[in-house]
């Protein structure tokens, strides 16, 4: 019996048949609607789905038809589940096939405007390539690591911040792997001896991501690292980060001015990008003017004007920096402030009417007014155009199916202020964490407003550990405290409190 009238069901689970392979590419799925086996199927690919039913004539199956969102869905799921098959054994096709394929053809490539998910007809080392990529989205992982030592290569992925091991194979088969993602990179497959840059796109279930393709040449062989960059409409909301709705509340009071510097600051992936581009998007409108000087553009973004620094060819961030100062900008975000340039001329901006945000390296939100006075700025230039500036973390948290008890040292209860009586818990690792002992990450920061107590404080010879107390006294909650609640409630481990360097 055909159901004529559109069902509408987003959260519809794949029920597999075997020997109908072929359904998927006529766009007939199998499902189950109050406990009944059915078959789907979209008005928009009515005909292609009528004629591979028609040549099945025993499938009694109740047909019923699927809106285009639920289709989407649906269809996306059956597409992981088939690409979640093949990867159990692409490994061994891999090695069977790939050593005595040495002289294949790899300009024959999958093409990047195609969807690696739904290519059928790909040679082994396309395949394995792809299922790289396909493993790194399913493990919401940042970046793909590729090495190659004496005996073997390796692949790694960083997920939560952290390298975990995701696979061996022979060091031929690594180096046809580099060779494929130098194509698909547009890099020169023959140069072995220098570092080359290049990016790539992939197609996943209908959704493009941007790769940075970085190769550099080590003793054994080629490294490769690949940056998986998101797209604007994975950007967090502000409210959305993680961070606590207080320092929110104050970081939107801040950008509603219309001139000065906000300041985000932390190591290398505490998430300052996001966290900048989160605040982009709470004031960009069509009545602003928003240009930002990246390196490299990691969230692309129809609504913002964006600059790729390139030094080959001079554009720095203070060059560019100077140039965007021409094109009548409302707002402005440097990617990072690395020199006195970038911070004099940055600085000038806020002061002549600009909202500028950048990022800068210091571990404490207070560091970055005594980094900005090392790098030569005046004092009453400082204290006139920063507004605030913010300190984050990202803290993994423990997986609460595997976590255990932690006994600690007598120094380390002292060092973290606990109580002898406090449980707190160390990472372990299971089948949920995928052995890490920690899942997903939580952000924490500190907010460092600059007030008129603070302002006047700067005009004197102040430190960080002064600035710090000034800070606290003025209600900054310090992410030293914030970490301990966390070892203290459970959240998280002594571990990742040394591992992101807070005390």
């Amino acid at each position: 019996m055909l159901d004529i009238n559109e069902i509408h069901n987003s959260n519809l689970e794949v029920v597999e048949l075997d020997g109908h392979e072929l359904a998927l590419k006529s766009f007939v799925l199998f499902t189950n609607i109050d406990n009944k086996n059915v078959i789907a199927i979209t008005k928009e690919y009515i005909n292609v789905s009528f004629d591979y039913l028609s040549k099945y004539p025993q499938l009694d199956n109740e047909v019923v038809f699927l809106d285009e969102i639920s289709f989407e869905r649906l269809y996306n799921k059956f597409i992981e589940a088939r690409t979640d098959k093949q990867m159990s054994d692409i490994t061994t096709t891999t090695e069977e096939s790939v050593v005595e394929d040495d002289d294949m053809d790899i300009s024959e490539f999958l093409k990047t405007s195609a969807d690696i998910m739904t290519d059928e007809e790909s040679a082994p080392i396309i395949k394995f390539v792809n299922s790289l990529f396909y493993q790194a989205i399913k493990k919401k992982s940042s970046d793909i690591h590729i090495e190659l030592h004496e005996f073997k290569g390796e692949v790694r992925y960083r997920t939560d911040g952290v390298l975990v091991r995701h696979i061996e194979l022979d060091k031929k088969i690594m180096s046809l792997v580099v060779s494929r993602i130098k194509v698909i990179s547009n890099l020169d497959i023959s140069e072995k001896r220098i570092p080359q840059d290049g990016r790539t796109a992939i197609k996943i279930s209908g959704k493009t991501l941007d790769i940075r393709v970085s190769v550099l040449p080590t003793f054994y062989g080629e490294r490769v690292v690949m940056r998986i960059l998101m797209q604007s409409e994975d950007i967090p909301s502000l409210q959305n980060l993680g961070i606590s709705s207080h320092i929110t509340s104050q970081l939107a009071t801040l950008t509603q001015n219309s001139y000065g510097m906000i300041l985000v600051t932390g190591p290398t992936g505490s998430g300052k990008s996001t966290t900048l581009h989160s605040l982009l998007q709470t004031i960009e409108s069509p009545q602003t003017n928003i240009i930002t000087v990246e390196d490299p553009v990691e969230y692309k973004s129809d609504k913002i004007n964006q600059i790729q620094v390139n030094e080959k060819v001079g554009l720095t961030f203070a060059s560019g920096l100077r140039s965007i100062l021409r094109q009548d900008p409302d707002v402005i975000m440097v990617g990072e402030i690395r020199d006195s340039e970038t911070a004099s001329i940055a600085i000038q901006s806020a002061l002549t009417g600009h909202l500028v945000f950048s990022t800068l390296h210091t571990n404490r939100a207070p560091a970055a007014i005594t980094r900005l006075i090392d790098m030569g700025l005046e004092r009453f230039l400082i204290s006139s155009s920063i507004l605030g500036v913010l300190a984050q973390r990202l803290v993994r948290k423990l997986c609460d199916t595997c976590k255990e008890e932690d006994f600690l040292a007598e120094h380390h209860l002292d060092e973290f202020d606990i109580a002898e009586d406090i449980k707190v818990f160390k990472a372990c690792g299971c089948k949920e964490c995928n052995f890490t002992g920690y899942i997903g990450r939580v952000a924490i920061a500190e907010l460092f407003v600059l007030n008129d107590n603070i302002k006047n404080a700067l005009q004197q010879n102040v430190d960080d550990e002064q600035l710090m107390r000034l800070a606290q006294d003025n209600g900054m909650i310090s992410l030293s405290s914030q970490i301990k609640d966390m070892i203290k409630s459970g959240q998280t481990s002594l571990d990742e409190a040394i591992r992101i360097g807070i005390k």
